[in-house]
């Protein structure tokens, strides 16, 4: 049983890291500056190899691609800010007035205690003392 959980744990862990891995990877290669184009009369000379995979598909942004992801994430995090901002001026009111019924509750609620017991001090008989025989007190 034991064995099991943490088997669990390490294959959860290790998913973790994996996530966290490629969210770094992903990040990094958007931050990594653009390699510079050559802007000649001429044109490039052909390659004796032909271009691979990873050559051909490089994962930088420009400037502008940056400042366009920056705005974006920007714009989204000021209207989940608002969006949240609104719902919890919509529910204020909500709050407040739930707070001032349980607090005037429970002001009823000891004000009624409060009366219940002076009212049964006043109510009750007064009762002749008895007196105890000694053999109850040893």
């Amino acid at each position: 049983m034991m064995r099991r959980q943490q088997q669990q744990q390490n294959r959860y862990q290790d998913q973790q890291s994996r996530v966290l891995s490629e969210l770094s990877a992903l990040v990094l290669s958007l931050l990594r500056p653009p390699t510079p184009i050559p802007f000649t009369d001429q044109s490039p000379a052909p390659s004796r190899r032909p271009p691979t995979l990873a050559s051909s598909t490089t994962n930088s942004i420009s400037p502008a691609g940056f400042a366009w992801l920056m705005l974006g994430i920007s714009v989204s995090l000021m209207l989940c800010g608002s969006v949240t901002f609104f719902i919890g001026f919509m529910l204020m009111p909500w709050v407040i007035g739930l707070v001032m019924v349980f607090y005037v509750v429970g002001i009823v609620s000891a004000l009624s205690m409060l009366g219940r017991s002076i009212l049964s001090s006043v109510k009750a008989p007064l009762s002749p003392s008895k007196e105890i025989p000694a053999w109850k007190l040893m």
